[in-house]
């Protein structure tokens, strides 16, 4: 009967349907990781031993890092041809096969985080290396159902006196423009953090109106361009790692343990997690539309895990 057969095929197809392939992304996110010194070897060791015992049928256990600033120790980088660029970075990183998305710190435009021709030079590297991707200063990245959104914190934190970069009309477009399900913006700077920095128009825990000091522009520039219009910003800046409670809409981590690490300072905002005693990274899948992240210490102990559903 071709009714019947039409009937069974529709049900299979139906079925088929039912059984899609979930959409999966996996990457880890770590800043501050430009000494060269043991712990940072400490720490990509660990990434990957954690990288490879994730992959599965879905895929890889990590499809590429986030790599949140503060690359180069303590004045950034002189030119493309750098030692620094093979002993702070491609060295320790060398078992791990991924792409790092970079974005520049404030050490990455010197002592004085003002010296803006050092910057260029990062940007240029990624044409010399299989590992380190960045296209610009500030720039975005789509996977699967994703969008991250690579941000130079420094150039905004600075704008007063090195002028204004047109990130903020930049990142305007991205969000006119974007239908991900899961919407990720990295930079150096926090938001909100418990760590020596502290929180943004506030740094140092000093209120002072000089922008440049206390962080005033970032925290404009995030009130409205970030709380609410982002799922997560993952920051670095302070050597610890912390998971935020969720405030103005988004959600914020800070990772900023790849090399070192610094006492957390209790600036008063609470937190899911905190721990300034190891370095480690953090791990973050998505899995349709389920965040999970997971952070570890340099041994690879899994230490705080957090899902989130949209």
């Amino acid at each position: 009967d071709a009714d019947a057969d039409a009937d069974a095929d529709a049900d299979a197809d139906a079925d088929a349907d039912s059984e899609v392939e979930p959409r999966v992304v996996r990457f880890i996110a770590l800043g501050d990781g430009g000494e060269g010194n043991a712990a940072q070897y400490a720490v990509a060791n660990a990434v990957k031993e954690v990288c490879d015992s994730k992959t599965d049928e879905d895929g890889p256990g990590c499809e590429f890092a986030l790599y949140l600033g503060d690359n180069f120790y303590d004045e950034g980088v002189e030119s493309i041809d750098d030692s620094q660029f093979e002993t702070k970075f491609e060295l320790p990183y060398a078992e791990l096969s991924f792409p790092f998305y970079v974005v520049l710190g404030n050490h990455d435009y010197g002592e004085t985080s003002l010296e803006f021709w050092r910057t260029p030079h990062q940007v240029a590297y990624s044409a010399l290396s299989d590992k380190w991707t960045m296209p610009s200063e500030f720039y975005t990245k789509s996977h699967e159902h994703a969008l991250f959104i690579g941000l130079d914190t420094n150039a905004i934190m600075t704008k007063t006196v090195l002028g204004d970069d047109g990130q903020e009309a930049w990142i305007r477009d991205v969000h006119a423009t974007n239908d991900a399900t899961w919407t990720i913006a990295f930079g150096h700077h926090p938001y909100v953090s418990n760590g020596q920095h502290g929180n943004a128009g506030t740094y140092e825990g000093i209120p002072i109106e000089i922008p440049v000091v206390s962080g005033t522009q970032i925290k404009e520039f995030m009130d409205a361009q970030i709380c609410g219009k982002v799922d997560l910003y993952i920051s670095g800046h302070d050597h610890n790692r912390q998971w935020l409670s969720p405030t103005c809409g988004t959600e914020f981590i800070v990772s900023g343990a790849a090399s070192k690490t610094t006492d957390l300072a209790g600036r008063g905002t609470s937190t899911l997690f905190e721990d300034d005693g190891q370095e480690g990274f953090l791990w973050v899948e998505l899995r349709d539309n389920t965040l999970t992240g997971e952070f570890y210490t340099k041994t690879g102990v899994l230490d705080f895990t957090q899902s989130i559903t949209k």
